[in-house]
């Protein structure tokens, strides 16, 4: 076996020794490997295709009458846009 030197016990003891010209570094937060960077990154790129989802969908189902008069006409400016009244001289009945 090998003895035990007074440096080595010291080292030991205090953890894992930095050395003062060695470069200063830090590790960062991650999860699964998913830093807070990367995270929020990916959650703006989510929420940019989300939205466009969302706004393609409004529009696409825009003709469907209970969404357009349960959702779009609500919402302001778009109240007249989507009224799809007939005038009065063009109805046959």
């Amino acid at each position: 076996m090998f003895s035990q030197t007074l440096r080595r016990a010291a080292a030991q003891t205090a953890g894992a020794y930095r050395s003062p010209f060695a470069p200063k570094y830090t590790t960062p937060f991650n999860y699964h490997g998913l830093t807070a960077g990367a995270a929020t990154k990916y959650a703006q790129i989510a929420a940019t295709f989300g939205i466009s989802a969302g706004v393609f969908a409004v529009f696409f189902f825009g003709e469907v009458p209970r969404v357009r008069n349960d959702i779009l006409r609500q919402l302001p400016f778009f109240d007249t846009y989507f009224d799809r009244s007939i005038a009065p001289e063009d109805n046959p009945f």
